[in-house]
């Protein structure tokens, strides 16, 4: 009864901190979903909670052992989580307000209907699959929420629809534009020419080279996605979260894709 009246009581400044602090959490949680820092973050609400409830019934020393990791935690935490904290705060600082309203897809949980992903994943894989069968190089970066402008000025900017061929002949061993990584957003080519961070702490297989390893970094700094086609073997490859995905055909890519970019 008592916890029915403390509802009530509540203002209006109550219900939008609750509502800010479940907006935050369900960031933090589309962050590390995927990842092993899932397990982490699962780990420290279970303590945050036990922490509390035993500060509830009384028991000092247990209160006293859970709050002293709780305080003394945060420094480790900072370095656990360090990539889902930069992603975090990369994607509050490169927020664009005034271009096709990005602020606002974050909320479309909020919303009953589906954004509609209009990037043509299709024309992309038949370009990157043309590409695969002549061993040409390419690596191609899908943004998502978070805005990648800041890497414009490595590059070239570029206003180009996607489509099949403009993709094989931005990467023709010939072009003057096939060297570095294309930037994609809403089925547009913004970007051509873009030097991306590489990544040298990761251990991967020796077959995969300096495309790889700017596909890995990017998808580690940041929430886009990369798709790789190696010069040497001609593989296919799909970055996510600084790891490789894992598919079986084409099809299943193309799905997988969508359903990240939707």
């Amino acid at each position: 009864m008592e916890i029915f009246n403390t509802i009530l009581n509540l203002n209006l400044v109550d219900y939008i901190d609750v509502f800010l602090v479940a907006l935050l959490l369900y960031h933090v949680y589309k962050l590390v979903k995927g990842t092993v820092a899932i397990n982490i973050f699962l780990g420290i609400i279970i303590i945050y909670l036990a922490w509390k409830f035993t500060d509830f019934l009384n028991m000092e020393l247990l209160t006293g052992i859970f709050g002293g990791f709780m305080k003394v935690g945060i420094i480790a935490l900072i370095v656990v989580f360090q990539p889902e904290i930069r992603k975090f705060l990369l994607l509050v600082g490169s927020t664009n307000f005034n271009t096709g309203g990005k602020f606002f897809k974050q909320f479309k949980f909020l919303k009953s209907e589906v954004i509609e992903n209009t990037t043509d994943i299709e024309s992309i894989m038949k370009a990157c699959s043309n590409m695969a069968s002549t061993k040409t190089g390419a690596l191609i970066v899908l943004e998502r929420n978070n805005n990648l402008n800041f890497l414009l000025s490595s590059g070239d900017e570029m206003n180009i629809k996607v489509t099949q061929p403009i993709i094989e002949s931005i990467f023709f061993k010939n072009s003057p534009l096939h060297d570095g990584a294309i930037i994609i957003n809403d089925n547009t080519v913004k970007a051509t020419r873009i030097v991306l961070p590489v990544n040298n702490e990761k251990t991967i297989p020796k077959r995969f080279g300096l495309r790889h390893r700017a596909a890995i970094g990017i998808t580690e700094k940041t929430d886009a996605v990369a798709l790789a086609v190696s010069e040497e073997t001609g593989h296919i490859s799909y970055f996510k979260d600084g790891e490789f995905v894992i598919y079986s055909t084409t099809n299943e890519l193309v799905a997988i894709i969508k359903n990240d970019l939707g």
